[in-house]
């Protein structure tokens, strides 16, 4: 049958079987086929950005049209402005919207740090999880675990392995578009976007990536309009095979103010956590950085470093430069002594954390609430929760009695105090999260 025999609504009906549905109405439906001889064919559409969205779906419709032609059919793509631009176009009003023709968002690149790699990352009991599954994700973007929910504390090597992902995929696939960014950083493009009434641009640029390493997604908690827009950019990556990577600092069910079917997305896939490194792996992480920046430094700095800074990755590395930069500028050996010196403070503020302002402190930044928040008299589950941990550790960490400890938590009963203990130790025993988050506070305490 010759292809200009086929008519549009027959093969519009075949296309849709093979085109997401949603991708299909936007996308699809308001264009037209045109052949000018029996192989091939044009595709008519109103915009450049539908142009530019078409062009990956050409060989689906040059196979589709070759099937019903019976014959192998070229498709080309050309701009017709007098047609109806159909869903896009009513996405975004007003009349001062940029015209589709100029809609180019900047893209400069993947904002991809090259020290963050996956031979750079030191592997451990604490990380060895999540390094797996970011290296199963680089080895089959969009066919397993999508997304991908990383999780744990400032500095514990999210971003590393965000970027070692991307790393990666580019390496591998020079062409993939691959970008990271901070949720901070998509809000403020997106306000920016609206403000200069490029929505439609903003959207063509994060809807056509190949992969999206989302920083922070905490960050989002309460901004309505950013969750809506997230929401609608994983659907069409998602839906499209595209991967999606996510980074917070506490698990998709503990991120506050966030709407449920963005968290359900969120939990779609795999979520995996990062604990503070245990003491063999930070020594290993020293030694990985000493032998990269060709530092003559002695073991035992290393481990008495490893020792005393247990929190986090970045902290620990900045008292290995802290102490590298002494050594060089006042030209002196790299010393176990030289490493007390400049360490002092961390060292005395190990020895001072066990104590209720220290414990309550720990609190207050892993749960990002005030201290004061903590001591008030609220009630709503994201104060009241930290607040009861907060007893809890301080009644099994200090020799503080059950009134003092009330007193300290903006005068309370004792037997305030007595039922968080009681409440605290029953979900540890029930819940695995609640053990796991003790866990994490002990070891940013300096106990384990």
């Amino acid at each position: 049958m010759p292809t200009h025999l086929i008519e549009q609504d027959k093969l519009l009906g075949v296309l849709r079987t093979h085109i997401p549905e949603h991708l299909f109405d936007i996308w699809v439906k308001n264009t037209e086929f045109k052949s000018d001889s029996d192989s091939h064919y044009v595709l008519e559409v109103p915009s450049a950005i539908y142009r530019k969205r078409l062009a990956e779906f050409i060989p689906k419709i040059s196979d589709t049209l070759s099937e019903l032609a019976g014959a192998a059919v070229k498709v080309d793509i050309r701009v017709n402005r007098s047609m109806s631009a159909g869903p896009v176009a009513e996405e975004e009003t007003g009349p001062q919207e940029e015209t589709p023709a100029n809609l180019e968002f900047s893209f400069t690149g993947s904002n991809l740090n090259h020290k963050y790699t996956f031979d750079r990352f030191v592997v451990g009991k604490s990380n060895n999880f999540a390094h797996a599954a970011a290296l199963a994700v680089s080895e089959s973007p969009g066919e397993i675990y999508n997304p991908l929910f990383l999780y744990g504390g400032v500095g514990l090597g999210k971003t590393h392995l965000m970027h070692a992902i991307g790393h990666f995929i580019k390496r591998r696939s020079p062409q993939a578009v691959v970008c990271y960014i901070t949720s901070e950083q998509f809000t403020n493009e997106y306000v920016a976007a609206v403000r200069g009434r490029s929505t439609t641009a903003f959207r063509y640029k994060y809807r056509n990536m190949d992969i999206l390493l989302l920083d922070d997604v905490h960050f989002i908690s309460g901004k309505d309009a950013i969750q809506e827009e997230i929401f609608h950019t994983f659907n069409e990556l998602h839906s499209a095979r595209k991967h999606i990577v996510l980074s917070s600092d506490r698990p998709p069910k503990d991120i506050l103010d966030i709407e449920e079917r963005l968290r359900s997305r969120f939990e779609w896939g795999l979520t995996a956590d990062i604990q503070p490194p245990d003491y063999e792996t930070r020594v290993a992480i020293l030694m990985d950085k000493a032998q990269r920046e060709n530092l003559p430094v002695r073991k035992d700095v290393l481990e008495f470093i490893a020792e005393n800074v247990r929190t986090n990755i970045r902290e620990l590395e900045g008292s290995l430069t802290r102490v590298a930069a002494r050594s060089r500028i006042m030209k002196q050996e790299m010393t176990l002594d030289l490493a007390r010196e400049m360490l002092r403070d961390i060292v005395v503020r190990r020895r001072n954390i066990l104590t209720p302002d220290g414990i309550t402190g720990c609190i207050s930044g892993y749960f990002k609430v005030s201290v004061d928040e903590l001591k008030s008299k609220r009630r709503t589950h994201n104060i009241a929760y930290p607040r009861m941990m907060a007893m809890y550790l301080i009644r099994k960490l200090t020799d503080y009695s059950l009134q003092s400890i009330g007193d300290a938590f903006g005068d309370r009963d004792h037997t305030t105090v007595i039922h968080a203990v009681e409440k605290i130790e029953a979900e540890a025993a029930q819940n695995p999260q609640t053990m796991r988050t003790l866990d994490n506070l002990m070891k940013e305490l300096g106990v384990h």
